[in-house]
Order: structure tokens, then C-alpha cells, then sequence
């Protein structure tokens, strides 16, 4: 079967027609900035209400697009699809702009609450507070296998990608990485022979219907593929990404923790594919196992933290960041090294994202209706449940046994639950929290806010 082609609209002349000056779009990337709890779904249905049927600046399947083509891309694709859609409008100072504002309140409350977990952690009620989260971030990572599984999960094929995914990371500790490039070549090869399995579930949005939209369904100027201008970009964005890095290499050497926060957090940049859930399960195993930077509990504490402010879920690697410079700060103070650790952290996961968007976004433009590509996204997908099962998995044993009992034998490497030390109370939370989540259909700030209460109160009781 031949890949699908696509007309590559019209480029229309500057100025853009579109009609929405840069301060009124500063005002509406803020308002969804501030608007963007709930992780990615809640993020982008919040962008695509305000975007699309409020002020109808792009249409339904523009949007669509542009979305289908951030999720291909690695990093958080709510936080990029924001950065398309400003560059879109207002050429690269949009894209800074939309992009910018999306990460900044959650790195500032980030931060704030990072200062206050590391200066009062051990506190008893705020210990209980974490506590009571631990049990709601649980409930939601399960929703979220359960929320995408649905989706992806459309034949025998797909669900087969994703129990070898739970298996290889799991119990055979493959890294995430190699998982993702795996089945995107497998969805690459499935859709170019045009495999039933593949192209069924690998949907993608059309480019028509523009008309009634502010930008139209012609293509800007500026969004046209050019080779010279993307040199530039790719020049301008790499030296930005990668000069703190090699500075801090050259300066002190790979076994500094800031060296090591800087090339870690680099290569995440490079495969987050799949979301924040996925990625995540990959970073606390080696932010635990790997270097000991935080203990397993401390890693729900910020998914937690991330849950509850604006901005990706991604953020919680600023907290990463943060105690692993605390914990290591040399001859800095610990409260200023984990700040600089967490900002480091921050720049190296985001500054590849604008990369990604101003680098690709004008060829990307031009692929609409190819399959292959579709189907390589399907393909990650699926792979990405396995991947959100192992990282409910891990927390779940993590948050309802105090021991855990490493198993490395026979090629196998994870970590078996010592019965004995189970928490009867997280379990109970825990309960409580699925409970709301699946049957009383909760929100997402709702649950969070009532487990913490519960936890705290537990911790008045003299129960935890």
C-alpha cells in the first residue's frame, strides 16, 4: 500500500491575517497557563476549548495535527503543542512565549514547594500531608493506564506491544529508550506494509476545514521548510542546550552531581516519548537505584508536588534535580545548590522541546496523512501502557510495603514486596483513593486534596 500524500496549502504573504495582536495572545497563553492542571489530557482539552471553540484562532483538525505530530516528537506534548500553536501565530517569538508561560508557574511552584520539602520534610504533618498524596498520585497512574489503554489497545497486536513492554521494563529492567525505539520501528515497518493492525488504529487528522478558523487553512510565510533557516535554529538552540552542559563538564568533571543533573537530564530530553507517566517510571528507577539521589517515596512526593501545580507533569524532574544538588551541594550552601540543581534540570528538559517545535514544525507541516509515521505513533502508544503499568506497579509496592527485596537472578532484576512489611494504612488510602477515582469519578484536584487531608489527619490520630 502507498503512504498517503498530502497539498502542502499556500504560503500567504506577512504580515499574517489572523488578527490577534501579540498582547492579546500573551493574555490568553496565560490564562491557559494558569488553567493547566490535571496533566496532559486536562492540558489539552484546555487549550483546545479555549483555542478552538472560544476563540477559534485554529480549527479542529489543525489542531488535531499539530497535536498527532508532538506526540511523535519526545517531551511533554501538551507544553509543545502550546509552543506549535504560538509559533504558528506569531512566528518564533510566539512559540517562545505560548511555550514559556506554559512551564513557568509550575516551575516557580515547583521550586517554592521543593524549598519547603526539603526544609521541613521530616516534619511529621508535613510528612503526612506526602503521605496522603502518595496514595492519590497511585489511583491516578492507574486511571492513566486505564485512560490510554482504552484508546490504544485496539487489537490483539497492540495489547501484545504493550504486555512485552511491561515485561522487558519490569522484570528485565530493558531501558525505556530501547522500548520506545522498538516499537516505533515496529509501527513504521506494520504501516508501511500496510498491516491492518497498524493503519486501523493509526488515525489521523485531515487538513481541511480551516476555513472558519483565524489562521485559516493556509500556510504563514514563516512556516514554509528552509534549509538555511533551519541551520540556523539548529545552531542557535543546541549551543543554548548544550553549553551549560559542557561547561559543567569541562569545569568539574562527569562525577559532579551537576554534571551529572546536566547529562542526565539531556538524554531524557532526547527520548521522553510517550508523556510524562512514561518516562517517569525510567527516571525514578535511576534517580533511586542508579544514583541515589532521592529514596523510592521521595519520587512520589513530587509526582505529587507536579500533580497538584499548573504546568507538565514533567516538572517533577525539577524536583529531582533540586534534592540531588541538596543532598550534594559542595562547597555551595544546600538550599542555593538545590535550587540551581532544580533550574538546571528545568533548562536541560525544555530547551530541546523549543528545538524539537522550531526545528520541525515546518516539515512536519508538510506530512500530513502519512501512515507510516501514524502508525509508528500508534505503536509507541501501546508500548507506553506497559511502560505506565510497571511505573503504577513500582509505586504501588513502594507506597503499600516499607521493604523491598531486590531480585536480580536468571536475567530477571526487580523488586519483590517483603509481605510483612505491609502498610495497612497506605493500603487503605489507597483503596479509598482508586475508589474515587473509578467509582465516584472524582477530580483530579479533588482526590489529591481529600488524600492529603485524610493523611493528615491520620497523623493527629497518632496512626501514621
Amino acid at each position: 500500500m502507498t503512504e498517503a500524500t498530502s497539498v502542502t496549502p499556500p504560503a500567504i504573504p506577512e504580515p499574517q491575517t489572523h488578527g490577534v495582536s501579540f498582547s492579546e495572545a500573551f493574555s490568553v497563553w496565560l490564562r491557559i497557563s494558569l488553567l493547566s492542571f490535571g496533566g496532559p489530557a486536562g492540558q489539552i482539552a484546555v487549550m483546545h476549548r479555549i483555542l478552538v471553540d472560544e476563540k477559534r484562532w485554529v480549527s479542529e483538525s489543525r489542531f488535531l495535527h499539530a497535536l498527532n505530530y508532538c506526540m511523535l516528537l519526545p517531551g511533554p506534548e501538551a507544553q509543545q503543542l502550546a509552543t506549535y500553536i504560538g509559533w504558528l501565530m506569531h512566528r518564533t517569538k510566539g512559540g517562545l512565549m505560548a511555550g514559556g508561560l506554559f512551564i513557568l508557574p509550575g516551575a516557580i511552584c515547583i521550586m517554592v514547594l521543593s524549598w519547603i520539602y526539603a526544609a521541613f520534610g521530616n516534619v511529621g504533618i508535613v510528612a503526612a500531608l506526602f503521605f496522603g498524596l502518595k496514595a492519590a498520585v497511585l489511583a491516578i497512574v492507574l486511571q492513566a493506564v486505564v485512560r490510554v489503554g482504552s484508546r490504544a489497545l485496539k487489537n490483539d497486536v497492540m495489547r501484545a506491544l504493550a504486555a512485552i513492554a511491561f515485561l522487558a521494563i519490569f522484570f528485565l529492567d530493558v531501558p525505556f529508550p530501547v522500548i520506545v525505539f522498538g516499537a516505533a520501528a515496529i509501527g513504521f515497518l506494520g504501516g508501511r506494509a500496510g498491516l491492518s493492525a497498524f493503519t486501523v488504529v493509526a488515525g489521523h487528522g485531515s487538513s481541511g476545514g480551516d476555513a472558519d478558523s483565524l489562521l485559516g487553512d493556509q500556510l504563514p510565510l514563516h512556516a514554509r521548510p528552509s534549509v538555511r533557516q533551519s541551520l540556523i535554529v539548529a545552531a542557535v538552540w543546541l549551543v543554548l542546550w548544550l553549553t551549560p552542559v559542557a561547561v559543567l563538564l569541562v569545569a568539574f568533571g562527569s562525577n559532579d552531581v551537576f554534571s551529572q543533573i546536566a547529562v542526565f537530564f539531556s538524554k531524557m530530553a532526547m527520548v521522553t516519548f510517550g508523556g510524562a507517566y512514561a518516562v517517569l517510571a525510567y527516571v525514578a528507577q535511576q534517580a533511586v537505584d542508579h544514583y541515589a539521589w532521592l529514596k523510592p517515596g521521595e519520587m512520589l512526593d513530587g509526582l505529587g508536588m507536579a500533580e497538584t501545580t499548573p504546568g507538565p507533569l514533567i516538572m517533577v524532574l525539577q524536583f529531582v534535580g533540586f534534592m540531588a544538588a541538596f543532598r550534594a551541594p559542595g562547597m555551595l550552601p544546600p538550599l542555593l545548590a538545590g535550587t540551581l540543581g532544580g533550574l538546571l534540570a528545568t533548562w536541560v528538559t525544555f530547551a530541546p522541546c523549543f528545538l524539537w517545535i522550531f526545528l520541525g514544525a515546518p516539515f512536519v507541516e508538510t506530512l500530513r496523512g502519512n501512515r507510516a509515521l501514524s502508525a509508528a505513533l500508534a505503536a509507541i502508544t501501546a508500548a507506553v501502557v506497559g511502560v505506565i503499568l510497571n511505573l503504577a506497579i513500582w509505586f504501588a509496592i513502594h507506597t503499600m510495603f516499607r521493604e523491598v527485596k531486590p531480585v536480580r537472578t536468571l536475567g530477571l532484576s526487580f523488586d519483590m514486596p517483603v509481605l510483612h512489611s505491609v502498610n495497612g494504612w497506605a493500603v487503605a488510602l489507597s483503596v479509598v483513593a482508586l475508589l474515587g477515582v473509578f467509582y465516584l469519578r472524582m477530580g483530579l484536584l479533588q482526590i489529591l486534596l481529600a488524600c492529603a487531608g485524610a493523611g493528615v489527619l491520620l497523623h493527629i490520630a497518632g496512626l501514621v
